[in-house]
């Protein structure tokens, strides 16, 4: 990234299932943010954290550099103050996201599915 870049605004256009559009503007809503702001915030701090953890070797000690999440907290924190719940909610929700997208696929590849008898997810098989 350049020291001085451009900081002219361009559109940037994507296409995500409506319960995800759903769940962003719901989340954008709890932080006070426009829809655009929080996508791009979140674009921004997911790519620190793959740049973080690809790029920066792993250190050894207690306090290594490699998670990413100290790259998202500051991300966050450059745009507005936020509670400790405030912050545990939007570091936890990208993992839910994912979590549910994984669950999504599975289901669909018939390797798990949600088994009200069992209490959960159950295992049934099936090859990714």
């Amino acid at each position: 990234m350049p020291d001085d870049p451009d900081t002219e605004t361009v559109v940037v256009r994507t296409y995500v299932p409506a319960y995800q559009k759903e769940a962003w503007e719901s989340h954008a809503e709890d932080l006070d943010m426009s829809q655009s702001e929080f996508v791009r915030s979140m674009v921004q701090a997911g790519r620190n954290g793959f740049e973080s953890s690809s790029v920066q070797p792993r250190s050894p000690d207690a306090t290594p550099g490699g998670s990413g999440l100290e790259t998202q907290v500051l991300e966050l924190l450059r745009s507005d103050t936020y509670s400790w719940n405030e912050l545990l909610e939007a570091v936890s929700d990208d993992i839910e996201t994912q979590l549910e997208d994984a669950l999504d696929s599975l289901q669909s590849q018939d390797q798990v599915r949600y088994s009200g008898r069992d209490g959960g997810y159950i295992y049934v098989g099936g090859d990714a």
